[in-house]
């Protein structure tokens, strides 16, 4: 609805996990180069952690892509609540494996000859489980056995853990020991910087299309970031409602006060500059910022007021649009009343 008034082709700022959109800022070049490079060194265990909406899936995808390239098998779990039955059968099933009994051990022989197969045709094979947080220790530990399908020099099977920074607690406990002294390479995804988010931004509305025209102020920007404690997720949903209040009123760029605007909507809670400015120069100690705040998306009462103020601003559009219309026509007509 906005697309023609910011001259863009397609909506820049939609929070799904589109690799297209991914922006590579240092941390996750290096989140990137480490996963690519435990897979084809076949380390075994790696580790992705990051906050809620800091893009890990977003990532995770776009290494979905380079792995389908490179003609790697690859098994991508999503939902980790799953009984040790019901994630092998979805393993197999993804890794395309028939497997006619569902007898575990039947299973397990059948995944480790299709795995000396791929081996010793030089090809590998990749799990990736997302969310891994929520797994259960016994499924923790049965992802771990995995780790024994091996030839005498390498692993057979490459295992991705992505998760929340709770998935680090649950690997510290004293039962999981032995999970956490086979992860090999260990990445991470952190929240932009104001020059990241200013970045993020302008790379996402050129990849929707723009013209290279000015969408938002510079102002706008640093209140987006100061809003979303640059957190990528919270970045898209208030510059999605921010061009769509802008839209509404018609002012190009957004200026900042229309972010103020959303942001006081959304009641989102302003960060003091000093304390942005202190967190981003300090590396985060156990989760907590230089500042003392949670470096944390998760915050569920940010989350509802996003979805609801999306309310507020639809109604506005729909009002907008009684009005918006006839103002172009008389903008259309004009030219023709003054010609003689």
């Amino acid at each position: 609805m906005y697309k023609k008034f910011f001259n863009l082709k397609e909506n820049p700022f939609n929070v799904n996990p589109d690799p297209r959109y991914l922006f590579l800022t240092r941390s996750t070049q290096e989140a990137l180069a480490c996963l690519t490079y435990g897979i084809e060194t076949r380390k075994g265990f790696i580790l992705l952690t990051g906050e809620v909406g800091t893009g890990k899936t977003t990532l995770l995808n776009k290494l979905l892509g380079w792995l389908h390239q490179e003609n790697v098998a690859t098994a991508f779990v999503f939902n980790p609540r799953l009984s040790v039955s019901q994630f092998f059968d979805f393993m197999m099933a993804d890794f395309g494996i028939p497997c006619e009994s569902n007898m575990k051990s039947q299973v397990l022989i059948k995944l480790n000859q299709w795995l000396l197969d791929r081996y010793q045709a030089g090809e590998r094979a990749v799990l990736i489980v997302d969310e891994a947080q929520n797994l259960s220790p016994q499924m923790l530990e049965e992802i771990r056995l995995l780790t024994n399908l091996e030839t005498s020099t390498e692993k057979l099977l490459q295992i991705v853990l992505a998760g929340q920074p709770e998935l680090e607690g649950k690997l510290n406990q004293p039962q999981m020991r032995q999970l956490r002294q086979r992860i090999t390479l260990r990445a991470k995804t952190l929240p932009l910087t104001l020059e990241e988010t200013r970045g993020y931004i302008n790379e996402r509305l050129r990849i929707a299309g723009s013209d290279g025209s000015e969408v938002f102020s510079p102002g706008a920007i640093e209140a987006i970031h100061q809003y979303a404690r640059g957190i990528p997720r919270v970045t898209n949903v208030l510059s999605e409602h921010a061009l769509i209040s802008a839209f509404v009123d018609q002012r190009k760029p957004v200026p900042r006060e229309v972010v103020d605007e959303v942001a006081h909507d959304f009641d989102l809670l302003e960060v003091d500059p000093a304390s942005q400015a202190l967190a981003a120069a300090q590396p985060p100690l156990n989760g907590i910022s230089a500042a003392g705040a949670p470096l944390n998306g998760n915050h569920p009462p940010l989350v509802e007021s996003l979805l609801q103020a999306l309310n507020k601003l639809v109604e506005r559009l729909n009002n907008s649009e009684i009005t918006v219309e006839p103002e172009r026509a008389r903008e259309t007509e004009t030219p023709t009343e003054k010609e003689p």
